[in-house]
């Protein structure tokens, strides 16, 4: 809908591919399907769940036995980002290095994007 012919909305780094195939295959799901909703101190919240149906809405970004669906509403403001996992010390999670973010919040759970008005 939003995305540039040719190029994937967003990417993902091996660990990414490696950890949504694998909980795919476990859950049985058809994807991860990533959206962006109001909420967090910064006004606005990721939304990531395994789901069982494609919406025919949905951009599909596919890499390696993965498959990112990305809600119509959220498109415009996840353009460009890289989807990646990271485990640490105390906890593993995936992380979004999205370029159309202005601000995060300290906790790293909302963000705001530029030219956002304010919640």
């Amino acid at each position: 809908m939003f995305g540039i012919p040719g190029k994937a909305a967003v990417s993902l780094t091996p660990a990414a591919t490696t950890q949504i195939a694998r909980l795919m295959a476990k859950q049985g799901s058809k994807g991860l399907r990533i959206g962006v909703k109001k909420g967090g101190c910064a006004g606005m919240e990721y939304t990531m769940d395994y789901v069982a149906e494609v919406n025919p809405l949905d951009e599909i970004v596919e890499q390696d036995g993965a498959r990112v669906l990305i809600a119509p509403m959220a498109q415009m403001f996840l353009i460009g980002t890289e989807i990646d996992y990271e485990t640490g010390l105390l906890d593993a999670g995936f992380k979004f290095r999205n370029p159309n973010v202005a601000e995060a919040c300290g906790c790293g759970e909302s963000i705001k994007f530029k030219d956002q008005p304010a919640a």
